[in-house]
């Protein structure tokens, strides 16, 4: 069946549609994505203005139309950080639900974390051993571990790349006493998780997902996105701690040309940055994979699961 995943994220609305059916990989089809960046359209009391509000209505609408257009048979729609945490995040969903008809259902940042790391355990198989997954969004940053397709270990920090650089970089490029505090608060914030994922002992491969990790990958001489799913794609730490201060000292328009950069994550890719050297240095990585597959394919992957469940429950003719 063609199935669409409607994802609300702090940074994008993404309609992806995969041809999909239990047992089998789902097969990409079209994507379709709006930058909205609700993370950054929180008002002074963590509100989705009205602004903002009508935007997300309007992208909704555009994606249920692409996924009709697309013959779409079920569309499993999510939102993540930035609804989750909007103080008015009732009402968004109220008003989303009765202006398209769908009903966003809100996932816990451990919800992010425990379906992202199954998207990862399916895409390398359990001859990969122990995961430790990180995975930076616009609002959050998911961290899970462990050796089965359900982390043992599983935690949502607030340190999102849209969220960190809206309340934490003014000025283009930032100013370094700015740089400086963020550094110290995002490692503050990691550092407070380590303990909890290092009795498990060391992990058998350290995989990121994300836009963040792919274009930090990218900059560091990973292949391209053109280059297809199936190539292998690493991002080294001694790497990425050389790029770091050299982002520092971009505007946003001397970042957006670099290569793999979007024009659109520009201006967070500094903060991201940030996020994935301390997450790195902090637990000990010097190497990571980049997995292709992310939070959007566990959705995915879980209702596959459960239609699986339901065939097997059912009485034989």
């Amino acid at each position: 069946m063609r199935l669409g995943v409607l994802d609300v994220g702090s940074n994008t609305v993404h309609l992806l549609v995969v041809d999909a059916h239990p047992g089998a990989r789902p097969l990409p089809a079209h994507s379709h994505k709006v930058e909205l960046r609700l993370a950054q359209l929180l008002d002074e009391d963590g509100a989705i203005g009205p602004e903002g509000v009508d935007k997300l209505v309007g992208v909704v609408h555009e994606a249920l139309q692409a996924a009709e257009d697309k013959g779409v048979e079920e569309i499993l729609p999510f939102a993540t950080s930035a609804v989750r945490e909007a103080s008015n995040a009732d009402d968004v969903l109220a008003r989303v639900q009765t202006e398209t008809g769908v009903e966003l259902q809100v996932l816990t940042g451990a919800e992010e974390a425990r379906l992202t790391f199954l998207a990862v355990r399916r895409w390398f198989g359990w001859s990969a051993g122990k995961l430790l997954v990180l995975d930076i969004g616009g609002g959050s940053l998911e961290i899970a571990y462990g050796i089965d397709e359900e982390p043992d270990a599983a935690v949502s920090l607030p340190l999102g790349a849209g969220r960190l650089t809206a309340g934490w970089l003014p000025g283009d490029p930032p100013e370094p006493d700015a740089i400086r505090a963020l550094r110290r608060h995002v490692r503050a914030q990691i550092a407070r998780t380590v303990g909890e994922f290092s009795r498990f002992g060391a992990p058998d491969h350290v995989v990121a997902t994300s836009k963040t990790f792919k274009q930090l990958a990218r900059l560091a001489g990973a292949a391209r996105s053109a280059d297809g799913l199936y190539v292998q794609r690493e991002l080294k730490r001694e790497s990425l701690e050389a790029w770091v201060p050299r982002l520092a000292g971009m505007t946003t328009a001397q970042r957006a040309v670099l290569p793999g950069v979007s024009e659109g994550r520009a201006e967070q890719l500094l903060a991201g940055a940030m996020v994935a050297e301390g997450a790195m240095d902090l637990f000990g990585v010097e190497t990571l994979e980049v997995c292709p597959w992310a939070l959007r394919e566990g959705v995915i992957l879980r209702q596959l699961d459960q239609m699986s469940s339901g065939l097997d429950q059912m009485p034989s003719a």
